[in-house]
């Protein structure tokens, strides 16, 4: 039970804070710097754009791809062991599919341009990557114990 609340906490806390964290930038809150901006953009694709000639039908897509791997998460009882890391890794993810629904695109506003300028992202997007490093990182570090043993 202790599991299942941290799980659906870490989701809604992330998704929360992600839609709020957006919100701020869609009513217009703009910030420039040398080699970073705090700047709206909609991204129509996934990561760098990928995918973006998909339209509208990518929403539909990755709305199933989110209710597969949830439904195997939840069924296959990884969750109960990693539910912060895949808590924090489904809110964000429900958060960016939640933009496809309500703007034109996924609300981005993290845009680094010192040397290149393709990235722009938002925090689903780092929470999605550091929950996967999480995950990865004590996956790996479980195996090495039991190797041991």
């Amino acid at each position: 039970m202790r599991r299942t609340i941290i799980f659906f906490m870490a989701l809604a806390g992330t998704f929360l804070l992600d839609q709020g964290i957006k919100e701020l930038f869609v009513q217009g809150f703009d910030w420039q710097s040398t080699c970073l901006s705090l700047e709206l953009h909609y991204n129509r694709g996934v990561a760098f754009s990928f995918l973006s000639g998909l339209g509208s039908y990518l929403k539909w897509l990755q709305m199933v791809f989110i209710a597969v791997l949830g439904g195997y998460l939840f069924f296959g009882r990884l969750v109960w062991r990693f539910p912060l890391m895949l808590g924090m890794l489904l809110g964000a993810a429900l958060s960016n599919l939640y933009d496809r629904f309500i703007h034109i695109g996924v609300v981005d506003y993290v845009a680094w341009h010192c040397g290149f300028k393709y990235a722009v992202f938002n925090y689903a997007d780092v929470v999605i990557d550091v929950a996967i490093g999480w995950i990865l990182l004590r996956s790996y570090l479980d195996h090495r114990q039991k190797s041991k043993e």
